[in-house]
């Protein structure tokens, strides 16, 4: 079992940065791809990037390139979404997620582990 808990969101200007963390509990998490995915109420949930277990490959939404960046910290179970350069769009709760896949996948429904999400609100 996997549980995932999201820590970093908070309000910030149009053009700032945030990082958001996922720390993850079970010795089996730093073997799985991990995921960060958004949703803005009334919305479906949409995928912003991922990462294989290892850090070594990484996939992002097109809204997500050249602003946002994945990294993981498998020695302290840890998997970050570095944003840039934020827009007021992408206000939403922000989740992580893990899957037992061997492979990148943006399809949530891939996904067996969710943290709670965290608030990512941006001003203009």
């Amino acid at each position: 079992q996997v549980q995932l808990v999201e820590s970093g969101g908070g309000l910030v200007q149009a053009g700032g940065s945030l990082r958001l963390s996922c720390v993850g509990s079970g010795r089996l998490f730093s073997y799985y791809a991990t995921g960060w995915f958004r949703q803005v109420p009334g919305m479906e949930r949409e995928f912003v990037g991922s990462t294989t277990w290892s850090g070594s490959n990484t996939d992002y939404a097109d809204p997500a390139k050249d602003r946002f960046t994945i990294s993981r910290d498998n020695a302290e179970n840890t998997v970050y979404l570095q944003m840039n350069s934020l827009k007021p769009e992408d206000t939403a709760v922000y989740y992580c997620a893990a899957t037992t896949n061997g492979y990148l996948t943006r399809s949530p429904n891939e996904y067996a582990y969710w943290g709670q999400g965290t608030q990512v609100t941006v001003s203009s």
